[in-house]
């Protein structure tokens, strides 16, 4: 598995297995089980995905060295409303079954992300945590983690893919050598009504879902694509033994169109 470079020195698997939406029981620990057998060692889970307790049943029951595995979940908008970061950070751990987490997000940026912030930063003094990020924070936001902490985020997970590329929020990560994650990298299943993907993958012999997230992985941008099937998590995870033509990167480039399959980070209300 391929490995990014972190601000902090860790090296992140560039490939995870995201949750969102997967059941808390055995649908879950299927699909980390054929993750972990398709070569994938870093699965993306969160508090308000309610299924960190089947996450950590599965990391157990497969037997991998903790150390092989990376492991991220994220701290919810409420309990960073309500000041309750180290308190939710331990109730994760508890249902992870694990001492530490090797990285934990604020979710979204909502009020009081400056003192969870600080929070985080001392969960990362005392090892509960390995690397601290954020999760949805454009622009200004990162500036204002920036001023507030004493420790630069490590990675910043935003919807990215080709109809949605943030430049912006991109630039602002950059400006501090913060790794991108994406999530939705698959457009939530609609890159299947967009022609070129399988117009460039018939010339690689690949499927359309691989030369998306290896367009990711080019632009230097981790992915956690989801899924509960064991096929599209083998085809998601073959990314490695191919490289996209520059020609082919820049026509996917041209995509872009502002595009949102998600909440904006800069108006939602939860």
């Amino acid at each position: 598995m391929k490995t990014q470079r972190l601000n902090n020195g860790l090296e992140m698997p560039r490939l995870g297995l995201g949750v969102w939406q997967s059941n808390n029981g055995q649908e879950a620990i299927y699909a980390i089980h054929w993750a972990f057998e398709a070569g994938y060692r870093h699965i993306d889970t969160a508090r308000i995905y309610k299924n960190e307790e089947a996450v950590g049943k599965a990391i157990k029951q497969a037997e991998l060295p903790r150390q092989d595995v990376w492991l991220t979940t994220k701290i919810w908008n409420d309990d960073i409303r309500e000041g309750r970061t180290t308190a939710a950070l331990e109730e994760s751990l508890r249902r992870l079954q694990t001492d530490y987490v090797d990285l934990i997000l604020l979710h979204w940026p909502v009020d009081g992300k400056a003192a969870a912030w600080q929070e985080l930063e001392r969960a990362l003094e005392q090892g509960k945590v390995r690397s601290i990020g954020l999760s949805n924070f454009m622009e200004a936001d990162i500036e204002e983690i920036i001023a507030a902490g004493n420790v630069v985020p490590a990675v910043n997970q935003i919807e990215y893919h080709p109809y949605l590329v943030q430049a912006e929020a991109i630039a602002a990560s950059d400006e501090h050598d913060i790794a991108i994650t994406a999530w939705s990298p698959l457009m939530q299943g609609k890159f299947l009504q967009e022609p070129l993907f399988a117009e460039i993958a018939k010339r690689y012999n690949k499927t359309p879902a691989q030369v998306v997230l290896r367009w990711c992985v080019q632009n230097d941008v981790i992915v956690i694509p989801k899924s509960v099937h064991q096929s599209r998590i083998n085809e998601n995870g073959q990314l490695f033994d191919f490289e996209l033509q520059e020609s082919d990167m820049v026509a996917i480039d041209q995509l872009e169109r502002g595009q949102r399959f998600g909440p904006d980070p800069h108006n939602f209300d939860f």
